[in-house]
């Protein structure tokens, strides 16, 4: 469908507590969920499987060796079942279900509450977001929610991701972070993936450590004063000139993009709040703001898709990293 969520059997396939999502569609579930629960309200209750690929021609029929095509268990031998993506034979599916696990003893402590999990496309994509307790606090009444989100790709491109998703409650915008450390970055898709998922139930710690440490870098970066210099050189660094010196259309593209950024610094949600006017927060605020907010022909699930998992996430992974840097230079 055009906002791009799976459908299966009718329904689209995304649940959610709390707050209905963007564009209204998918099953609620009232309290907290354990993984069965949230995988049934989600429509993912599916497995793939990886089948063989053959070639056809002029009467002939052959094996396309070291290729496998990953599809939908249940979908497999329909004249419209979708092709995942194609993979070698040292490829493991990620069941759903085993996904789900990874958050099952976190949810089981009372340590986090499933809050979305959906899938886009024909499937092919799904994620998880579990909200934790506590928040981070920078100043005053500028606080941040904790989120941990896991998306898996049955498409045979991408590891497994799990990463720190603070929302900003003043705005919600997204202050999405890979996980930095430990066996939690990235989970390839072989043979040793369920024991390293498992081993990473048991980082209860290494998550709160980081927060802990987001929090530290989110007050600190709260009390470095940004003038009109540093804030151009900033926004010169997240919005790089193009490589190509004769581009015009993306020169003009990174000018808007900085003039945006800019101007949510001096006016976007929270940071015109006392403590944060004028500061590097303001400044990082205001480049995640202009990736989240931007207008655009994309649809919701495009937009979610953006900037969670594509360009708009590496803009925002990188305007952290650089506001890290200048923090350390501005301070000293």
């Amino acid at each position: 469908m055009s906002d791009n969520i799976h459908i299966e059997k009718t329904k689209a396939a995304i649940m959610w507590t709390g707050d209905p999502p963007w564009h209204g569609l998918g099953q609620e579930l009232a309290g907290p969920a354990t993984a069965e629960q949230a995988i049934e309200a989600a429509m993912l209750n599916w497995e793939v499987t990886t089948e063989p690929i053959y070639a056809e021609g002029q009467g002939h029929r052959l094996r396309v060796h070291d290729s496998l095509a990953v599809v939908p268990r249940h979908r497999w031998g329909e004249k419209d079942c979708p092709v995942f993506g194609i993979v070698g034979p040292d490829y493991k599916p990620l069941q759903n279900r085993d996904a789900f696990r990874f958050f099952d003893p976190i949810v089981g402590l009372q340590a986090a509450v499933y809050h979305t999990a959906g899938a886009l496309g024909n499937g092919e994509r799904i994620w998880i977001l579990a909200k934790l307790p506590k928040e981070i606090r920078v100043i005053g009444d500028d606080i941040s929610q904790k989120y941990l989100l896991l998306s898996n790709s049955h498409d045979g491109k991408s590891s497994v991701h799990i990463k720190f998703t603070p929302i900003r409650v003043v705005c919600q915008k997204t202050l999405t972070m890979a996980l930095s450390k430990g066996p939690t970055l990235r989970v390839r898709h072989t043979g040793d993936m369920r024991q390293r998922l498992h081993d990473t139930e048991r980082n209860l710690n290494l998550i709160d450590e980081h927060y802990e440490k987001l929090q530290g870098t989110f007050q600190a970066m709260a009390r470095i004063p940004v003038n009109a210099s540093r804030l151009t050189a900033y926004f010169s660094m997240v919005f790089p000139n193009p490589a190509d010196p004769d581009d015009e259309r993306a020169f003009a593209r990174v000018k808007k993009d900085r003039s945006a950024a800019a101007a949510l610094f001096e006016a976007g949600h929270g940071n015109d709040v006392k403590g944060v006017a004028g500061t590097l927060w303001a400044a990082y605020n205001g480049a995640v703001e202009s990736v989240d907010f931007a207008a655009s022909k994309r649809t919701a699930s495009e937009r979610l898709e953006h900037i969670w998992f594509g360009k708009g996430y590496l803009l925002k992974a990188r305007a952290f990293e650089i506001a890290k840097r200048q923090l350390l230079a501005w301070r000293s």
